[in-house]
C-alpha cells in the first residue's frame, strides 16, 4: 500500500515523497510498547519509499526521499517527557532513515521548540555516528494568533532554529497566520 502511494506521487509529478514514518517517535510508539523498533521501522519506512525513488528516477531527473520524523504527542516544554530521552530515540529514528537510504530528514509539524531541537540535534548525532550527511529540513506549525502552540512566536522560534544549522525552515500544519 505504502509503495503504491508513494509511487503515485511520483508519477503524479513529484520530485520528492516524505516517508511513512511521521509517527515513528518514542511517544507515540511507547504507547504500544513497541518503541524499541524505531530504527527499525523507520529504516524500513525509509527502505519502501527509496526502492520506489530509485525505481523511478531517470537521468535527466532525480527523485528524492525524505525522512519525515513527526513531534509525537509528548511535549518536553510541558514536561511531558525527558528531553534526553526524545534526542536519543530521534537519534535512534535518524539512524534508521540513514540506513534506508533517506536524501533528506524532515523534521515536521513542531509545536516545541525543545523538541524541534531534540530532533535536529538527534539527527546531527546520527550522522556523526554513521558518518553520512545529509540536509536536515524544519516546518514548525503556527496558529493564527501568530505563535506556536506553546506561545513561541515565529521570530523566536527562527532565532533558536538558527543556531542548529538546519539546511531549511519552513511553514506546516495548524491554522496558520491570518496574513
Amino acid at each position: 500500500m505504502i509503495e503504491r502511494i508513494h509511487r503515485a506521487y511520483f508519477e503524479a509529478g513529484a520530485d520528492a515523497v516524505e516517508t511513512n514514518t511521521f509517527g515513528c517517535n518514542l511517544s507515540n510508539l511507547g504507547d504500544y510498547d513497541i518503541a524499541d523498533q524505531i530504527r527499525e521501522l523507520a529504516h524500513n519506512g525509509t527502505a519502501i519509499a527509496r526502492r520506489v525513488a530509485d525505481e523511478l528516477a531517470t537521468p535527466d531527473r532525480k527523485r528524492y526521499v525524505l525522512g519525515s520524523m513527526g513531534p509525537g504527542t509528548k511535549l518536553p516544554t510541558l514536561g511531558h517527557t525527558e528531553y534526553a530521552l526524545i534526542r536519543d530515540a530521534y537519534t535512534e529514528a535518524a539512524l534508521g532513515m540513514l540506513d534506508g537510504g533517506a536524501d533528506a530528514i524532515l523534521v515536521e509539524t513542531c509545536q516545541d521548540l525543545l523538541q524541534l531541537k531534540a530532533a535536529v540535534l538527534g539527527s546531527r548525532r546520527a550522522m556523526a555516528q554513521s558518518g553520512r550527511y545529509i540536509p536536515v529540513f524544519t516546518h514548525v506549525t503556527v496558529e493564527t494568533t501568530g505563535t506556536m502552540l506553546l506561545g513561541s512566536e515565529i521570530g523566536a522560534a527562527l532565532t533558536a532554529v538558527e543556531p542548529l544549522g538546519v539546511d531549511m525552515i519552513g511553514l506546516n500544519c495548524a491554522t496558520g497566520p491570518p496574513k
